[in-house]
């Protein structure tokens, strides 16, 4: 049984990268990105390698590389490429896994393909990222419910940025959600700092063991 996880956000950019770096840090686990779109400068896969300090070996390979830094099916398309879900088959890992998705969870892989539809084929548990500012509400408890729509399991909830009390308990008690915790900005970013973070901020036991499959 290996403890896996798939990290999602409400939307592109909320933080589920540097989440992702410090949780595969934290479990000693290998890393996974499906779908990479775009290739200028440092790609995800590079990211949490340096942040969570992983040898090349839990670096598993992207099975789709695009250039073009847009949602997935237009990448795709853009280089003629169709995204098939029969390549996204997750990983034979014997260590533990961290998954990270590409943008919200509602993103098109393909024409007939949502990435939501691809992680509720998995059936692996989801840590749900999701920013502190304005508009993290409405974007968060859309994600919430189209998770449950889909029978996908939502481990928790992540906040990233500033802490908002008063943001965060609305979001968890209208999504009656566990809130994992949360990552405040770090200025230097590096894996000594995200590690302390983590560390800080979040319980080891809300994730090592929760996540068998």
């Amino acid at each position: 049984m290996t403890v896996r996880f798939i990290v999602a956000g409400t939307d592109t950019g909320v933080g589920k990268t540097i989440f992702s770096a410090a949780l595969a840090g934290a479990l000693g686990a290998s890393y996974w990105k499906p779908v990479q779109a775009g290739l200028a400068g440092e790609t995800d896969s590079e990211t949490v390698r340096h942040l969570a300090g992983l040898g090349p070996d839990r670096i598993v390979p992207e099975a789709y590389r695009l250039k073009l830094p847009a949602s997935p099916h237009i990448a795709a398309a853009r280089e003629g490429i169709l995204i098939e879900a029969d390549r996204l088959a997750l990983p034979g890992c014997a260590d533990p896994l961290v998954i990270e998705g590409a943008g919200g969870l509602l993103v098109p892989l393909s024409p007939d393909l949502l990435q939501i539809g691809l992680f509720a084929s998995w059936g692996l548990p989801v840590i749900l990222c999701a920013r502190t500012a304005l508009g993290t509400i409405n974007h968060t408890l859309l994600s919430i419910e189209a998770m449950a729509h889909r029978s996908i399991k939502l481990h928790g909830l992540v906040f990233v940025g500033e802490p908002n009390e008063q943001i965060e308990s609305t979001i968890v008690s209208f999504g009656k959600a566990r809130r994992l915790g949360g990552l405040p900005p770090l200025d230097p970013l590096n894996a000594s700092r995200l590690s302390q973070a983590f560390g800080t901020n979040f319980r080891l036991s809300d994730f090592a063991g929760a996540g068998l499959q």
